[in-house]
């Protein structure tokens, strides 16, 4: 059976770290983020997109989640946008009704356009399938814009997911797995440690 690289950390870190691993850390202005993840709410808010925000957080991985992060009087695309260009790692979850999404598909354009690194998960569609929705709202260099986006992720390794016969836990335990691997690929697998563990 195959150790997953939280657990990797933790053994070689040598600490107990149930207790200090399991405590919340203290809320991140949004656009101090390590990992954004990029979802259709409708799809996706109830399920692998929260799971995957609390799963990160345990190991204090900030993260940032619309319903999360997001208060009364924030401006959507400044908020978004900053957090966007100062997170390290980008996770889209990919549903049946992503594409439908301006922001979705702006949050994706802005992954690709800065070059960060996008762990894809597609959750109850092959990426075959994903195509932007023309419905005339959209400005023509937007289509564009975002069909370049969508190309990219298509293209990129990522994590299949059915809803139907899957198991939720899998999932969000492999999608934390490989952000967390993202993650010591920038920063170090000693950095990383001394935040999961709290040392």
């Amino acid at each position: 059976m195959q150790r997953s690289i939280i657990t990797s950390l933790v053994s070689k870190c040598g600490a107990p770290m149930v207790n200090r691993a399991m405590r919340r850390p203290a809320a991140a202005p949004a656009t101090c983020v390590d990992v954004f993840i990029n979802h259709r709410g409708i799809d996706t808010k109830r399920t692998v997109a929260s799971l995957l925000y609390d799963r990160l957080a345990r190991f204090r991985i900030r993260s940032f989640l619309d319903n999360k992060n997001m208060k009364p009087g924030d401006k959507l695309f400044e908020k978004i946008d900053g957090a966007i260009a100062k997170c390290k790692v980008g996770v889209a979850v990919f549903s049946p009704r992503y594409c439908e999404s301006y922001f979705c598909l702006h949050e994706l354009a802005l992954f690709v356009e800065s070059k960060k690194k996008v762990i894809p998960i597609f959750c109850d569609v092959k990426p075959s399938e994903l195509r932007v929705v023309d419905n005339g709202t959209v400005p023509v260099h937007e289509i564009d814009r975002f069909n370049s986006a969508l190309e990219e992720a298509k293209y990129t390794v990522g994590l299949a997911f059915n809803s139907q016969e899957g198991n939720w836990s899998d999932v969000v335990t492999n999608a934390a797995d490989i952000v967390i691997e993202s993650l010591i690929e920038i920063e170090g697998e000693k950095q990383m440690a001394k935040r999961i563990t709290g040392m």
